[in-house]
């Protein structure tokens, strides 16, 4: 019996990258997928096209998580068109422009804040709505980073927006174990999407960083998808309010030479 059969699934920012292989992998096991978008609606179509080759049913929905009303969109449509969500996979987000804090303006600080932050705030919400009037379980997974805890200089919006997301999905981990849904986090280091591929694909870059990584390579958007399976799994029903690493080495690495 597949892992996730007739299960539905939300995954934000799933027109490529770790959401598109999270939605092919529960596809594979099962689910139906809700696909979003914010701008790459082609890459939303192929994951659709992944998640139909796979015998499953897939809505494509354009969504921007900074808004609490699209989301409110979003979650009315897939109980209309699929049904009650089952499982809330937040993994739409975005990095820091790289400036230092003196020179980060405010627009710039609010909208990594709002996306990383605040996205997943109102999903978990409008899925938490629905769970609680449709009965007891559910499976949330937030996608933070190695940065919610490793500090990375020119990027503290970002950092404090990954680190806010971890300590929410312990809390709401807490709040939610009455009613029997599990809140966990996956924390990736380097992983080969569209985000990183100017570092993970050129060769000065990649001779610059793959020292610091002891598995030699980034990680690849299945290997994330595999995880995320396991924990939206009744394999994981015992687990809740964990994180979860998954950076081939890099963060016990961190501060070797010292």
């Amino acid at each position: 019996m597949p892992k996730l059969q007739n299960k539905i699934a939300v995954i934000t920012g799933s027109d490529s990258g770790m959401g598109q292989a999270m939605a092919e992998e529960f596809a594979r096991e099962g689910a139906h997928v809700a696909v979003t978008f914010h701008t790459d609606e082609e890459g939303a179509q192929e994951t659709r096209r992944r998640v139909e080759a796979a015998g499953r049913r897939a809505l494509v929905l354009q969504v921007d998580v900074r808004d609490e009303t699209s989301v409110a969109a979003l979650f009315e449509a897939v109980e209309r068109e699929l049904g009650t969500p089952d499982i809330l996979v937040n993994n739409a987000g975005m990095g820091s422009d790289g400036s230092p804090v003196s020179d980060t303006k405010t627009e710039e600080f609010d909208k990594v804040i709002k996306t990383d932050l605040y996205g997943p705030f109102f999903c978990c919400r409008e899925f938490i709505r629905r769970r609680k009037a449709a009965g007891p379980g559910g499976k949330i997974v937030n996608i933070t980073s190695v940065h919610d805890t490793i500090p990375s200089p020119m990027n503290a919006a970002y950092g404090a927006a990954k680190g806010g997301l971890l300590t929410f999905t312990r809390s709401l981990a807490l709040e939610l174990a009455p009613e029997r849904i599990n809140v966990n986090a996956i924390a990736p280091g380097l992983i080969r999407t569209p985000m990183t591929i100017q570092r993970t694909d050129d060769p000065d870059k990649r001779r610059e960083e793959m020292p610091n990584i002891p598995w030699s390579r980034p990680g690849e958007p299945w290997e994330i998808a595999k995880l995320a399976l396991y924990l939206v799994s009744e394999d994981a029903d015992y687990v809740t309010g964990q994180s979860f690493t998954i950076d081939g080495g890099l963060e016990m690495n961190w501060g070797q030479g010292a």
